[in-house]
């Protein structure tokens, strides 16, 4: 049996990032970004107001309180949006809206809490003593021309978003997001909701795995259920892979298997079947499809029983998609939880993936217990799991004790 690390490294050597594209900031949700971000504006471009309420010379309010108000007269108003060529003189103060710019002469703002309007808003009581830049944001504070923004391999967020858009980053450069395909195939899968006849199950993997991959950023070409028919397959296969940056499959990668999925891709691919020492997912296969005219299309082999093509889609596949995809981080996160409840194994020379439910509890530390029956056919039992426990070969887990979670 291989170690998964050494398949994990196997499947990431040849799955690079894919091509650099140049896309709009107000659509790059989601992508990579390929290229630092370098500002070349002043965010924000001038100094203005934090708070609704008056610019003044600070020096004006000295002694100002509740009991003492100082009584200003108020010589302009300044909303959001305009400004004022007004140069605020001592004894004066001007109205002021959050984000407007501060008038000249002033040196800080006083928040409307502190004030009351005299004279219908002629003039201003303010009771209270404000400091030189009080509730001023300088211009520039947050981001000044020169400033590397993002680094090449930060993923654009809605605040990432949001940031492009306040230095006039109208176009970024991002790693294009993968194109996958994804197919079953099975005379015996039903997708028609219909009735089931003798020897028939309903498809589950592929409805799995084609939101394991909307989940993971990719954009998703479903081929369906294909039938057990050796030519129509390759040929199917033969088309994702033309068409698409990698093809996920699930089924027939087992040691001994005469399975279609198997027979066809040992004769048009370079495939690499594995037995991993790891349970659930040990079968699992990996290799590369010509593509004539272009670069060979990574093909990702999962196993057939449900919790097994999850697991090893998680652990295997999905890193590499996203290293295509110019992720830094390729895996889930991975913490130090505490196991509630005792989980007992036997030593086989694997590493057990138990799916498990983690959450925080108020000691401060993560808490683990087992998300149901552990079978590899058992989806259903392991579904509401939101982590992924390593229980290392022996005898398993004790409760109390610590384990590597990797959190979904």
């Amino acid at each position: 049996m291989t170690p998964l690390a050494e398949v994990q490294a196997f499947v990431l050597d040849r799955c690079p990032p894919g091509p650099v594209i140049d896309t709009s900031f107000a659509n790059a949700a989601g992508y990579v970004l390929a290229a630092d971000v370098v500002a070349d504006e002043l965010v924000p471009p001038f100094a203005n107001s934090a708070v609704d309420g008056y610019a003044v010379r600070a020096a004006d309010l000295a002694g100002a309180g509740p009991e003492s108000p100082v009584e200003l007269p108020v010589v302009a108003e300044v909303p959001a949006g305009s400004h004022t060529d007004h140069v605020l003189q001592p004894g004066e103060a001007i109205r002021i809206m959050t984000g407007a710019p501060m008038p000249a002469g002033a040196d800080a703002v006083v928040m409307v809490e502190d004030t009351e309007r005299l004279d219908g808003g002629a003039r201003v009581a303010i009771r209270a003593a404000v400091g030189e830049g009080a509730a001023i944001r300088p211009a520039g504070s947050d981001v000044t021309p020169g400033t590397r923004v993002f680094p090449a391999g930060a993923q654009v967020t809605p605040a990432v978003v949001g940031v492009l858009a306040s230095i006039n980053a109208r176009t970024v450069a991002v790693r294009r997001r993968a194109r996958v395909a994804v197919l079953a195939t099975g005379d015996e899968l039903v997708t028609d909701g219909g009735p089931l006849a003798p020897g028939q199950i309903r498809e589950s993997n592929l409805s799995m795995l084609v939101a394991c991959l909307a989940d993971a950023g990719c954009n998703v070409d479903d081929f369906g259920v294909v039938p057990d028919d050796e030519e129509q397959l390759a040929a199917v296969l033969r088309q994702a892979a033309a068409e698409c940056d990698a093809i996920v499959t699930s089924g027939g990668v087992s040691m001994g298997d005469y399975d279609v999925v198997k027979a066809v891709l040992s004769r048009i691919a370079d495939m690499h079947w594995f037995q991993i020492a790891i349970k659930p997912a040990k079968p699992f296969a990996f290799g590369m499809l010509p593509v004539e005219g272009g670069m060979a299309t990574p093909v990702f082999g999962l196993p057939g029983n449900p919790v097994s093509a999850l697991v090893s889609f998680e652990m295997i596949a999905r890193p590499a998609l996203r290293q295509m995809m110019g992720h830094a981080q390729l895996g889930r996160p991975q913490v130090l939880a505490v196991c509630d409840d005792p989980i007992r194994r036997r030593r086989d020379g694997k590493l057990h993936l138990d799916r498990v439910v983690a959450e925080w509890r108020p000691d401060g530390r993560l808490h683990v217990s087992r998300g149901g029956s552990q079978g590899s056919h058992q989806l259903a039992a392991t579904a509401l799991a939101n982590a992924i426990a390593e229980v290392p070969d022996g005898e398993g887990i004790d409760a109390g004790d610590e384990l590597v979670v990797h959190l979904l």
